[in-house]
């Protein structure tokens, strides 16, 4: 019997790029793929050709975001302050409580059609969950899932100890996905004294560097995400080696659309 043709998912590495600039190229995709959608469920068939998926990895300058769940009070810093600790602040429209991106940190922006691999919102978070375990596996660290929480924890099976090292949030909408999960490698992460990670009072953040006592490189992380993402999803990865190679230093002015045909 063939083996179905796994889905191709593209990679882009977007350099140091500001949150609106790289929000806007994922709404803007999104209204592309929503529309084709729309346009084939009136004739009542999947869209032909399928809609093109992407994988975007990108590092932000210093940003608080604000997800659609979040409270303001969890932001602990003034307009004032902000301006002085050189941070922006944008309210968006992931799921999701406030978190810190930047300099140091792997985000990753999937930017899938869930028809074509599992329509599935619980499946999908844990498998990005799963990816980020994984990936984190090859430095030897022990991540874990922590009941009740989102994201990718330290010691999460003795409280006073849990730790995040990996924030998610996400928006789906006709199975389409946005946003995505920010994994701390070599996080500045005297940032998030400005706010209440997540929304979560009684535990901290950490990140790879942290607990290696080095940094591993930005590019060898995103690599081994990226194989790991491919295994965990069952796709095909298009454009890795290009991609990583350039990653996080590629000088961005503008951006193309991204492909939907």
């Amino acid at each position: 019997m063939t083996e179905p043709i796994p889905t191709q998912v593209f990679v882009h590495s977007l350099g140091r790029m500001p949150y609106q600039m790289a929000w806007d190229l994922q709404e803007d995709w999104l209204a592309r793929a929503t529309k084709r959608k729309h346009e084939a469920r009136q004739q009542m068939q999947a869209p032909d050709p399928p809609i093109v998926q992407h994988l975007l990895l990108v590092e932000h300058p210093p940003v608080f975001t604000l997800g659609k769940s979040g409270k303001e009070d969890h932001l602990l810093l003034n307009e004032l302050q902000r301006a002085e600790a050189g941070v922006e602040w944008v309210h968006t429209n992931r799921g999701g409580d406030i978190t810190y991106h930047g300099p140091g940190q792997l985000v990753v922006y999937p930017l899938l059609d869930l028809e074509a691999l599992r329509p599935d919102i619980h499946w999908y978070m844990r498998s990005l969950e799963e990816t980020v375990i994984r990936t984190l596996a090859h430095w030897h660290i022990l991540g874990e899932r922590y009941p009740g929480y989102t994201g990718v924890w330290l010691d999460a099976n003795i409280p006073h100890k849990a730790r995040k090292i990996c924030a998610m949030g996400v928006r789906t909408s006709r199975w389409l996905t946005l946003h995505g999960l920010a994994l701390n490698v070599a996080t500045e992460l005297s940032f998030f004294d400005g706010i209440v990670p997540c929304g979560i009072r009684s535990h901290g953040v950490c990140s790879m560097e942290g607990e290696l006592q080095s940094a591993p490189p930005m590019a060898e992380v995103a690599e081994v995400f990226l194989a790991e993402f491919a295994c965990v999803f069952h796709c095909q990865v298009i454009g890795v080696h290009a991609s990583v190679h350039s990653f996080p230093d590629l000088p961005v002015g503008s951006v193309a659309p991204l492909p939907v045909v």
